[in-house]
């Protein structure tokens, strides 16, 4: 799933990210991560009061990757149009390569550990909201430059569109990982975003 660590800290990190993944927060121990990341319990609780401790620097480890990767997807050198295009495309690239290594698809890490136990945790339910908001953020970037382009309506409230973005695009992969069923997002994932843009389809064409 990533990178390879040496550190305690960083091989813990990378243990809870797999692991959250692969099946869930509550479905994992602090014992199984440190079993599986060969850590003893004593040093788990040197790095980290709780496991949702762990679990928000997980986040932002992922966070941080996500980062790099949409820093480029929404370069402003690049059209608006071929911003969403690229970032419907790395969603289902990325799930396919989460499915290969995991045998089932996984759906957002994110999303599934916010509605897991968010409302339960203010440390994680914080950091969810974070990461939803620099999400948005990539968004909101991208309308604004359509609406300067004249290729969307230029009434149109960035901010609750954003929002409305992240939210179908969660949903659209909860859905596939309810299936499993990448063909889901394939087929469905671009046309929606787009749908819910209010892009014009001679516009689309001509990209």
């Amino acid at each position: 799933m990533g990178r390879t660590s040496t550190g305690t800290k960083e091989k813990l990190i990378e243990t809870a990210r797999e692991l959250i993944w692969r099946e869930s927060y509550n479905a994992v121990s602090v014992d199984e991560i440190c079993k599986r990341a060969d850590v003893k319990k004593g040093s788990f609780y040197h790095y980290f009061p709780s496991k949702a401790h762990l679990a928000v620097e997980a986040m932002d480890a992922g966070m941080q990757e996500m980062k790099d990767i949409y820093d480029d997807i929404f370069s402003p050198t690049r059209p608006p149009v071929e911003r969403f295009r690229l970032m419907a495309q790395h969603v289902i690239d990325h799930q396919k390569e989460i499915a290969a290594e995991y045998g089932h698809v996984c759906g957002c890490p994110f999303a599934g550990l916010g509605s897991e136990i968010a409302g339960q945790n203010d440390v994680i339910s914080e950091k969810v909201a974070d990461i939803c908001v620099k999400k948005s953020a990539y968004y909101q970037s991208a309308l604004r430059d359509l609406i300067a382009e004249g290729r969307v309506d230029a009434s149109l409230n960035v901010e609750a569109k954003a929002n409305e973005l992240f939210s179908f695009i969660i949903g659209q992969m909860i859905m596939a990982k309810i299936w499993n069923d990448l063909t889901f997002l394939e087929k469905n994932l671009e046309r929606g975003i787009f749908d819910l843009i209010g892009l014009k389809m001679n516009m689309r064409e001509a990209i």
